[in-house]
């Protein structure tokens, strides 16, 4: 206990982490709570889902990263409520944590638009635990195939669907068709990997809706290129274990993976207050809660505005300044300053990539495509690392993919039983009961 002001900031992401590094330096008890032990770098978590990096080299424990900030107290926890009026936060374990200044920087989760039976069979990308149990997914996907007697069976294990094109769909189905052509191709005996079938299903006309139409098209272009079966103005009706079902048809894949939208976490239920149909907090301009001037929230947990009346992006970025403009309000307070500080986002650009050598970078002032657009964005990706050690060996692991393709971090971990290829009946390999996935945390 301590008479300094309490600062309580749930989520060490991007908001969490940029809202403690603009603190330094103030007079005050900053206590974090996160209910992962790790800081995310959520931008590369489909390379660790597609076999090219691993776990470690895209997390950092939140401990070292704050463990010279003596006022900070880092918790592992997880949130069960805000009691606005008594001004705590409750854990799911029945702690209680006070605060005179709250920041909510609690991230999303997968949204499904009112189909969560869809979720088991289609899973996200949003936790390290997401991305392990994909890339589990994925290389069993060829294991199984290579077991499969049955040409239909063996088909649909091949045959890979990704629902939405955004960046992270765009990005997934390029790196998944090149792990099959290019990284497996001579690694099996009994099928030919680079025969996998990755389809991309966009419910909107266009692939990368946020980029300019021409950057749109030539995004479109690439994954056609590189053998990705793109199928736009096709909304899915049906996701099941067998594959998926749309207006003009089906097809039937093993592997689907979801990338088509976001729900945010429970912050305004723990509030009580108004958020929009996807659940995040609308918010004053400062970024503060209505009728809570002591709460912000702050990243894919509100829904701002631009001056130009465009809805700021959910992206690390957005997360980061709405972080470090919480941190500065609250240090104005702290002053005794008590003008209205409105939260001004500067959109530095959009970028995506398309397999290992052609990206998209569209900062307004500069656009680029191709292998100069990839390059760029590799670089603008290790500048935002954490630590010159995995700046060093990512850039490396990058350079070594470009050149030869191939992708080390192929281990299948967590517990596959023997039953998924029963032995007695080997007409029969690979027909076993399906697994479901692997359980995710919002």
């Amino acid at each position: 206990m301590t008479d300094k002001p309490k600062i309580v900031i749930v989520g060490g992401g991007f908001g969490g982490l940029a809202a403690i590094k603009e603190l330094k330096g103030v007079d005050a008890a900053i206590t974090l709570i996160d209910r992962r032990n790790h800081h995310l770098f959520q931008p590369l978590l489909y390379q660790v889902a597609t076999t090219s990096l691993g776990p470690s080299e895209i997390a950092w424990p939140i401990r070292q990263l704050v463990h010279r900030r003596e006022e900070v107290t880092t918790l592992l926890g997880s949130v069960a409520g805000v009691d606005t009026a008594a001004k705590v936060v409750q854990l799911s374990n029945g702690a209680a944590v006070p605060f005179d200044y709250l920041i909510l920087a609690t991230g999303a989760q997968h949204a499904y638009f009112g189909h969560d039976d869809w979720e088991p069979h289609a899973p996200g990308l949003k936790t390290l635990e997401d991305a392990t149990a994909m890339r589990r997914r994925l290389l069993l996907a060829f294991e199984r195939a290579e077991l499969e007697s049955d040409p239909r069976r063996r088909e649909a294990l091949l045959t890979f669907v990704i629902i939405g094109a955004g960046p992270t769909g765009v990005e997934l189905a390029g790196a998944i068709i090149e792990l099959a052509r290019i990284t497996l191709r001579d690694d099996f005996r009994n099928i030919q990997p680079e025969e996998a079938r990755v389809v991309l299903i966009e419910a909107g006309p266009r692939v990368l809706a946020n980029f300019k139409p021409e950057m749109s098209t030539y995004a479109e272009k690439a994954l056609g290129e590189l053998g990705v079966e793109v199928l736009l103005n096709t909304p899915v009706t049906s996701v099941h274990a067998d594959g998926v079902t749309f207006a003009t048809g089906a097809i039937a894949a093993e592997t689907i993976i979801w990338a088509a939208g976001v729900l945010a976490s429970p912050a305004a239920r723990w509030l009580g207050v108004e958020a929009d149909r996807a659940g995040r907090v609308k918010v004053n301009p400062d970024l503060s809660v209505p009728g809570h001037p002591s709460i912000f929230a702050v990243g894919d947990t509100v829904t701002a505005v631009m001056p130009d009346g465009k809805p700021v992006p959910g992206i690390g970025d957005a997360a980061k300044q709405g972080g470090r403009h919480a941190a500065k309000v609250i240090k104005a307070r702290l002053r005794g300053e008590a003008a209205e500080l409105p939260f001004h986002y500067r959109h530095l650009g959009d970028i995506a990539t398309i397999g290992r050598s052609r990206a998209l970078i569209d900062f307004g002032w500069l656009r680029l495509t191709g292998w100069i657009g990839w390059w760029t964005w590799g670089l603008a990706h290790i500048y935002f690392l954490i630590g010159l050690k995995n700046r060093i060996f990512i850039a490396l692991n990058w350079l070594w993919i470009y050149l030869t393709g191939y992708r080390s971090a192929r281990l299948i971990t967590q517990d596959t039983p023997t039953s998924a290829v029963p032995s007695a009946d080997p007409a029969r390999a690979g027909t076993a009961d399906r697994q479901p996935p692997d359980s995710k945390a919002a």
